[in-house]
């Protein structure tokens, strides 16, 4: 393994969203995971061998609901570093998989988990969504145009802004505690938490009063004219970010506006003239058009490219963002790294048993759990 988490082990215990994806990271980095998989899964999204999360890292099948499933596990984390896990609330300790238990294990083991609404709280027990997540953190109000219902932003800011990746701060911040003290601890992410806190510069702004609850009418939120996208003469779309006053004049040059009596950038009065204006001057271009005239100019415009089409375009290609495995176009790891970089990400696996001799247990032992049907 290459990257900066070489070296690194973790156990994770198969989930959907954020939980696997946070388990990705962990292994595009370089750390070595096993996946444990139930033998009764719940929802899949199609063919698990092109599901692009699962790379990287060992699965095995294992029934944890039995005794001998579930000292397998232990087993693992005893090797491990970090144990990731996306369940409700009390399910790792009905499965006798506690935080208790395994840091009995192994007393450095950092226990993460990831939930929706907490490890507490009133609704911590109770199911939910990335929609529902946001709805309650005060983020999904404000993703809506003016006198338009809030718009579900994927699953981008709950699941993986506020879950995942605060799941993987959390976690190797312990890391980095029981390294230097030998204490594991649990870290408890929750999403409400993490999108909650990914709204921090708007709480800023509101207090200065910069912000209005109002969406649709605020600087970020497209309610200006100069933060927002427009339809282009074939059908698809311009994004137009000039805030600073350089980068406006600069889109206003381009654009052949700069000449024109239009209202002055942050009159807000004047807004729906300018929003006219562009709108017009937008739609008298094609997409890549205007992609061509703006090319390497600060007027902050892009063109608004879909997922199949982002991997072509000169900037992306250049850095090698995106990458090829097995036939699946997917993003490339990320951060870089200068003196650690990470490696091609890895396959997607398998489910195999035989995962499990790199852990420290033999095939007699493997060939038994098989045999009982611990392990499929």
């Amino acid at each position: 393994m290459s990257g900066p988490l070489a070296g690194l082990r973790f156990v994770e215990m198969a989930g959907l969203g954020p939980a696997p994806f946070a388990a990705m990271v962990l292994a595009d980095l370089g750390a070595e995971g096993i996946r444990i998989e139930s033998p009764r899964p719940g929802l899949t999204l199609g063919d698990p061998m092109r599901d692009v999360t699962r790379r990287g890292r060992a699965g095995v099948v294992v029934d944890v609901r039995q005794d001998a499933g579930r000292d397998v596990v232990l087993d693992l984390v005893a090797e491990s570093h970090l144990l990731i896990e996306g369940f409700r609330p009390g399910v790792m300790e009905r499965l006798g998989l506690s935080p208790e238990a395994c840091l009995a294990r192994r007393p450095a083991l950092v226990y993460g988990r990831m939930t929706g609404w907490g490890q507490d709280g009133p609704w911590a027990r109770t199911a939910g969504h990335d929609l529902d997540y946001i709805a309650v953190a005060g983020v999904l109000a404000h993703i809506a145009r003016r006198d338009q219902p809030p718009t579900p932003p994927l699953n981008l800011v709950g699941d993986y802004g506020g879950g995942a990746m605060f799941l993987l701060v959390g976690m190797l911040s312990a890391l980095w505690h029981a390294e230097r003290t030998g204490e594991g601890q649990v870290v408890d992410a929750a999403m409400v938490d993490g999108a909650a806190l990914l709204m921090s510069l708007f709480h800023s702004m509101s207090a200065i009063g910069m912000w209005r609850e109002e969406a649709g009418v605020n600087l970020l939120d497209s309610g200006t004219p100069f933060y927002d996208v427009y339809r282009t003469a074939d059908g698809k779309w311009l994004a137009i970010g000039c805030l600073e006053p350089a980068f406006y004049a600069e889109w206003l040059r381009i654009a052949g506006l700069d000449g024109e009596e239009l209202p002055a950038q942050f009159d807000i009065a004047g807004w729906p003239v300018l929003r006219a204006r562009f709108a017009e001057v937008v739609a008298s271009c094609t997409r890549d058009e205007w992609a061509a005239l703006t090319d390497g100019t600060d007027a902050c415009v892009a063109p608004v490219l879909t997922m199949g089409e982002a991997p072509r375009h000169p900037h992306m290609a250049a850095r090698g963002t995106y990458v090829e495995v097995d036939g699946v176009t997917q993003a490339a790891p990320a951060p870089r790294f200068s003196l650690t970089p990470a490696g091609a990400p890895g396959s997607v696996r398998a489910s195999d048993p035989r995962a499990l001799l790199d852990w420290g247990i033999d095939e007699a032992r493997i060939a038994a759990l098989s045999s009982e049907g611990i392990l499929a």
